[in-house]
This record gives C-alpha cells, sequence and structure tokens, in this order.
C-alpha cells in the first residue's frame, strides 16, 4: 500500500490538493479503530474529489475511542476493528439512540515474525501460550534457543481485544508484552528484532513488504496450516479473520449515509482490495 504524506498515524485531517475549507460545506467527522484509519482515509479522499461540497476528517487512536466518540457526539461515524460492546450499545441507548453496525470490510490479522525467524507455522494453541507467557523461548516452538520478544496493541486497539478474545481465549496477556499505539509500530519492531513476534491487519502487511513475515497457522494441531491472504480470509479458511465495521448514530443520514454508501459501493470496495484488505460487496 502507498498512502500520501498528509496521513498520520494517529490523526488524519484530508484535503485535496488546490481544494480549501468551505464554511458552507457539509462535514462527516470519523474517529476510531488504527487498522482502519488508512482505509478510511483513501476512501475520503476519492470521495471528496467526487463531492467537494462534503468534508470528511478521519482521526485513529483506537476502536474504543472511535465508539466513545461516538457516544458522547464528537464523531458521526466510528471506526471499529470489533463489534461494539453490549455496554457501549446500552451506554448509546441510554442517550436515545443506537449503534447502527456497517460491515465495510473483512480482514485477517497476520502473525508476524523476523525474516530471519526459522519457524514457519504455529498453531493457534502455541500463539495463546505465546502471548500469555506459557511459552516464552522459541526453541519450544521449533526455533532458535533465543527468549520471544513479544509486541502487542496496547489496550484502546480493536485488533488487542479481539486478539485476546479469539487467539489468547480471554486470558490475559502476558506481563512481558510490549505494548504499542499502532500497527505501524509493530512492523517497525518486528522488523528490527530478530527474535520478536506481533500481529498485524492483513493490509499493514502489504505496507511491510518483505521488512517481516506473517506466518501460517493451524487451527488446532492437526489442521492444516494457512497464511493470511484475501482469499483465506474470503473464505474462512484462515483462523483469525474478522470483519471491519463502521458505527453510525442511528440509521446514517445526510452527508454521513453518502459516505456509508460510498464505502459499500463498487468504487468503494474496489478501494478495499486496493488497500490490501478484502471486500464485502
Amino acid at each position: 500500500m502507498k498512502w500520501k504524506s498528509v496521513i498520520a498515524q494517529t490523526a488524519v485531517i484530508l484535503g485535496m490538493a488546490g481544494w480549501s475549507l468551505n464554511a458552507a460545506a457539509e462535514a462527516v467527522q470519523i474517529k476510531g479503530s488504527d487498522t482502519l484509519v488508512h482505509l478510511s482515509s483513501a476512501w475520503a479522499e476519492k470521495f471528496m474529489a467526487a463531492n467537494p461540497d462534503i468534508e470528511v476528517a478521519v482521526t485513529g487512536g483506537g476502536s474504543g475511542t472511535g465508539i466513545a466518540s461516538l457516544l458522547n457526539g464528537t464523531a458521526d461515524l466510528a471506526n471499529a476493528s470489533r463489534p461494539i460492546k453490549d455496554s457501549e450499545q446500552k451506554m448509546a441507548k441510554a442517550k436515545g439512540f443506537e449503534a447502527i453496525e456497517h460491515t465495510v470490510a473483512l480482514d485477517g490479522i497476520a502473525v508476524i515474525v523476523n525474516p530471519s525467524n526459522p519457524v514457519k507455522v504455529l498453531a493457534m494453541n502455541q500463539i495463546k501460550k505465546i502471548y500469555t507467557g506459557q511459552i516464552t523461548n522459541w526453541k519450544a516452538v521449533g526455533g532458535s534457543n533465543a527468549k520471544i520478544v513479544l509486541y502487542t496493541r496496547d489496550s484502546s486497539s480493536g485488533t488487542f481485544a479481539f486478539f485476546q478474545e479469539h487467539v489468547l481465549e480471554k486470558k490475559d496477556y502476558s506481563v512481558k508484552a510490549r505494548r504499542l499505539a499502532s500497527n505501524s509500530a509493530i512492523v517497525q519492531g518486528v522488523a528490527e528484532d530478530m527474535n520478536s513476534i506481533g500481529y498485524v491487519g492483513l493490509g499493514y502487511l502489504v505496507e511491510a513488504g518483505n521488512t517481516v513475515r506473517a506466518l501460517q497457522v493451524k487451527k488446532n494441531e492437526t489442521s492444516p496450516a494457512i497464511g493470511p491472504a484475501n482469499a483465506t480470509v474470503k473464505d474462512g479458511t484462515y483462523p483469525i479473520s474478522r470483519g471491519l465495521y463502521v458505527y453510525s448514530h442511528g440509521r446514517p443520514q445526510g452527508a454521513a449515509k453518502t459516505f456509508v454508501d460510498y464505502m459499500l459501493s463498487t468504487e468503494g470496495q474496489k478501494t478495499v482490495e486496493e488497500m490490501g484488505f478484502v471486500k464485502v460487496q
């Protein structure tokens, strides 16, 4: 993936060349998932080119941050890489609305290691044991006699929550896991440390190129080893797959609805594939 320099990791305010803010224009404020921030930014740039009367601002910070912003009225749409929690939906209803879910893309979480690491395949249970601190040396899973360095997202991340629920089976992360604020930071950490392991959204694997290597994952010890790819995410054979969501304040209206419709359109879904994710349409 190639992202323009105007896209920042945690706060993205997009402007087209030759395009200036118009006080009379409609505005859409989107906040949330770091996994979705670059995809949303690409959508916004293309959308604004075709709809110069609508301004779109995209901000990262994590799924929890985005949903909280939707609840407190500082965002029109919330990006999330996990489903909304029951407690969050109850808060929305207490404020007089329902947060409506829109599945805008599919994603696989790639478990990544340094290219020099000899380990090529891990079973889900092995990944769980590594991230909960039960396995601490690569030798235990067929690798070198070296201490495993763990990288994970921070707790505001939907990817952090999804990985904990679906891979760690709701167990706590090891206290030695290093929590980083972005997918890009995890890619950089793994690329620089031959004994490290991390996990990132499928789109970031494309961006990383050959600086890291994705492991093949086995659902259990007797299952086939499957690598993360568009095809394996779409057909459900890759064990760590998920939906990516946008939540709206009730049924979207006005400019927010126009943008949601765009994301799910043929053109919007083409951008999903261009950015390394899997389309839903």
